[in-house]
């Protein structure tokens, strides 16, 4: 495994695994082994529910058969122009919510049968493509609901900084795994701020692209079953902003790498007009203020791009109804759940899904399309807001991530409301549709991250990894609690 301590510390770890792979420093199902190896000995942190070491280690030999078989030279390996495809041979794993053929599917619940998937969900078809190895699945909340990763059939997704303390979630499984060096960079999803929420938690690069800027997210439209905005996409989670974008490019299919050559050269971008906001949509429900860290890690945000660009306060005034109005589109999909004709299935659900099933199914397929339609509405008077500026900054997370149970020591609406103020910026940015990327910005003294999040414009993915590689540049900053500017929103 010493082989690997570099690449694993390099500053672009993702990077640096497919350049040793693409020039034949590296075998494929070396790769593959040693990201088996360091899954077996992290279990104590719950990043996955299942690992495919045999069917990973059949993928990987293969892809050293093609190697050995392909025509390119160490500059062209390098560069733009491989006869390899741009992951060929890295070993990644998925969310366990979606498919992977000859895996079992759990969708993180109890309350339904976990089948073996007969073929990849599309989004997992072009990863392999794109040539990467899957070597298994990692763990999620159930359905994806919450922003924590605690479920009934694996253990919880801990915090590599911090095992006694949540990852996050959706994606708190892949996010663990990153942040611990199993993996180098994982794929996501986030429909509230799943890929946001445990970056954030774990100190990682975390980017949201704009619904519809990776196809396979919009196959089947861009709007859901009640007509209200799509609100989950696929994106990168990284160590690093040049790691985020090739990873981004694979799962979009840009063979060209488009967004990583412009993340090489962010330290050419300039004079962005960039409003900060404290505001936060949940504010009339759960008035919670950021801790004193998630405002230390904002003002060392501002400090470093007030160095290249314009920087100014943003007044941004979201719809009161907000809180009530996301909640039920955000649990609609509850009411189409199918749990078949077992009659213990529904109590088998973790019971914040329960709960909430219950409430979507009380509400009429008419209410349900009303609640569509206002949140339309209100997503279009986010994007104008948002849109006086080329990027909105917000703080990150409000709070220290919550310990393992917390969550679930709460009734389903303590636990919402937990998760609410644990995350109040989040979700606006699904609704709205737009790009957002979290970057970490500082280091508190007991080694936990607190971060940034900025919002785009449609199609400003590779902006906002070029401000996160501009924000990054610079170790993080360290927070002292003597140095406590704490105000209040």
């Amino acid at each position: 495994m010493g082989d690997f301590a570099d690449l694993d510390s390099a500053r672009d770890p993702l990077l640096a695994l497919r350049d040793a792979i693409l020039t034949g420093d590296v075998s494929a199902r070396a790769a593959t082994e040693a990201a088996l190896q360091r899954a077996v000995d992290r279990t104590d942190l719950g990043a996955f529910v299942t690992l495919t070491a045999e069917q990973a280690l059949a993928e990987a030999e293969h892809a050293d058969a093609q190697w050995r078989s392909a025509t390119f030279d160490v500059a062209h390996a390098r560069g733009e122009h491989r006869s390899l495809p741009p992951l060929h041979g890295v070993p990644l794993a998925h969310k366990d919510l979606v498919d992977v053929a000859g895996a079992p599917t759990t969708r993180g619940s109890a309350a339904l049968p976990h089948t073996v998937a007969a073929a990849d969900d599309p989004g997992v078809q072009q990863l392999r493509r794109s040539g990467a190895i899957s070597i298994g699945k990692t763990q999620v909340p159930e359905f994806g609901l919450t922003g924590y990763s605690e479920n009934r059939i694996a253990d919880p997704a801990r915090n590599p900084r911090d095992p006694r303390l949540t990852a996050g979630g959706s994606s708190g499984g892949s996010a663990a795994a990153v942040a611990a060096g199993i993996l180098s960079a994982a794929p996501a999803s986030d429909g509230g701020g799943s890929i946001r929420i445990p970056a954030l938690a774990c100190g990682l690069i975390g980017l949201k692209p704009g619904l519809g800027t990776i196809p396979t997210d919009v196959l089947r439209g861009h709007r859901d079953s009640f007509g209200a905005p799509k609100l989950g996409v696929s994106g990168p989670l990284a160590r690093s902003a040049r790691d985020a974008a090739l990873l981004f490019d694979a799962m979009r299919g840009d063979t060209a790498e488009r967004t990583l050559a412009a993340v090489r050269s962010a330290d050419r971008l300039r004079g962005l007009s960039i409003g900060v906001s404290t505001s936060t949509p949940f504010e009339s429900a759960y008035p919670t203020p950021f801790s004193a860290e998630a405002l230390a890690a904002l003002d060392a945000a501002h400090r470093r791009l007030e160095t290249r660009h314009h920087v100014d306060a943003a007044e941004i005034r979201y719809d009161p109804a907000y809180p009530e109005l996301f909640t039920d589109v955000w649990t609609a999909g509850l009411s189409l759940l199918d749990l078949g004709d077992d009659p213990g299935a529904a109590e088998r659900l973790m019971p914040l899904t329960r709960s909430f099933r219950e409430r979507a199914l009380a509400r009429s397929t008419a209410q349900h399309r009303e609640a569509g339609a206002r949140i339309t509405r209100l997503a279009a008077d986010v994007r104008q807001q948002w849109g006086a500026f080329d990027v909105v900054l917000m703080p990150g997370l409000a709070m220290r991530p919550p310990e393992i149970g917390a969550f679930l020591s709460r009734s389903p609406d303590d636990d919402y409301r937990l998760q609410c103020e644990w995350a109040p910026c989040t979700s606006i940015v699904n609704v709205s549709g737009l790009p957002a990327v979290a970057v970490p910005m500082l280091d508190t003294p007991d080694g936990l991250s607190f971060g940034v999040q900025l919002v785009g414009r449609h199609g400003s993915e590779a902006t906002l990894l070029q401000l996160a590689e501009q924000l990054t540049a610079e170790p993080p900053a360290r927070y002292l609690p003597a140095d406590d500017t704490s105000r209040s929103r």
